[in-house]
């Protein structure tokens, strides 16, 4: 085989067209950049896309749930609502319906507890009281049935 050229090819060439046999280099160098082209802009996608969820991470849990919720909606679905209506929410820092709430939870917790543990103090001071009256006069104390107990009805 001889390198001679084709007669009617012009004598100069681009120096993108290569001769027979030899490696392209252009269309490696063009394929490597359509590659890490790709990579990056989905990298770039990804990252916008999980931007609501970073922002809502430093939230409570339960925003940080339904911002990360409606962006898997938005990825799966491709309807952008879910994507601004998480970032709205990101956006947006919820009050703490929560704590004032097991405040006031333990709070009346500790009410009725105290009250109970009252009357059950004052039914056991008056009980003493009549023992001692009873004993006093000589009589013998009256037997409380269950049922007056339980129900705490003087007998």
């Amino acid at each position: 085989m001889t390198d001679q050229l084709h007669p009617m090819m012009p004598h100069h060439m681009p120096f993108y067209v290569v001769k027979p046999g030899e490696t392209d280099v252009l269309m490696i160098v063009m394929g490597i950049f359509l590659i890490l082209a790709i990579l990056g802009v989905g990298n770039v996608y990804l990252r916008l896309h999980s931007l609501p969820e970073r922002m809502a991470h430093k939230g409570q849990k339960l925003q940080l749930e339904i911002v990360a919720v409606l962006g898997l909606i938005a990825l799966f679905t491709h309807i952008h609502i879910f994507w601004i209506a998480g970032l709205l929410l990101a956006l947006i820092d919820l009050p703490d319906f929560s704590t004032p709430l097991t405040s006031i939870a333990d709070s009346v917790e500790k009410i009725a507890d105290s009250e109970g543990a009252g009357a059950t103090g004052h039914e056991a001071a008056a009980a003493q009281a009549a023992l001692a009256s009873n004993q006093a006069a000589n009589v013998p104390p009256k037997q409380m049935s269950a049922h007056a107990k339980e129900v705490g009805s003087h007998v």
